[in-house]
């Protein structure tokens, strides 16, 4: 099964067991805010090569860099095992090359604000932790990216990445501090996005490729419970 195949039947099997958890719900009205330390790996290979008017060599690809950023959740349950939640960050990437280009500079300060919601189902134990599973739309909006120094010295002078759709899927824990309105938490994410890179000299396209970005999205932080 493709990666889109495995994300529809985990989102179909997600919002199952919502429907049948807020059928049931003794509860609702909750909300909870998460403030994280989130590390974001991207993978950023390419995938196709539409236009290389630059004569890439055999071989050549890309990586992005991995970022450290800070993340805020925000997260509305409809019942005890059911909620929604979104997130607000914003990440840096620079991208380069590897293989044959390896440590070319290709593009530099790309920011990408990850904007994802999840529809969340939870497994409360006895000890009050509480694991749950997730799955949702993405959306990669992506701006502010500069040509590179490599990429300039071939003759490129601007360079977009394209903002796409995308999906999530998500597991974690959290874990509440006996006698405190606030908790531990521990997510990981997993994105299946795509964007194109656009090189141009002028208004003259030299380079487009295709890439996997695909993160990795690991968060560690406290929830407040109100």
């Amino acid at each position: 099964m493709n990666k889109q195949g495995t994300f529809v039947a985990v989102a179909t099997s997600i919002l199952a067991m919502a429907a049948a958890g807020s059928a049931s719900a003794a509860e609702s009205g909750k909300f909870q805010i998460k403030a994280f330390a989130t590390k974001v790996a991207v993978d950023g290979a390419i995938t196709k090569v539409k236009v290389d008017q630059l004569r890439l060599p055999a071989g050549a690809d890309t990586r992005a860099k991995d970022a450290w950023v800070p993340t805020v959740a925000a997260e509305y349950f409809f019942s005890p095992r059911v909620s929604v939640e979104t997130i607000c960050c914003v990440t840096q990437h620079d991208v380069r090359g590897s293989g044959p280009l390896n440590g070319a500079a290709l593009v530099d300060n790309a920011e990408v604000i990850p904007a994802t919601v999840t529809v969340k189902y939870h497994f409360p134990l006895s000890s009050g932790v509480k694991p749950y599973v997730g799955a949702g739309p993405a959306y990669f909006m992506v701006f502010g990216e500069k040509v590179g120094a490599s990429a300039r010295a071939l003759g490129a002078t601007k360079v977009g990445l394209s903002s796409e759709l995308g999906a999530a899927l998500q597991a974690g824990v959290d874990i509440p501090l006996p006698g405190k309105a606030v908790g531990l938490s521990i997510d990981v994410k997993r994105y299946f996005v795509d964007t194109t890179a656009q090189f141009r000299a002028g208004d003259r396209v030299v380079l487009e490729t295709k890439h996997k970005l695909d993160p990795w999205v690991a968060s560690a932080g406290v929830a407040w419970r109100f």
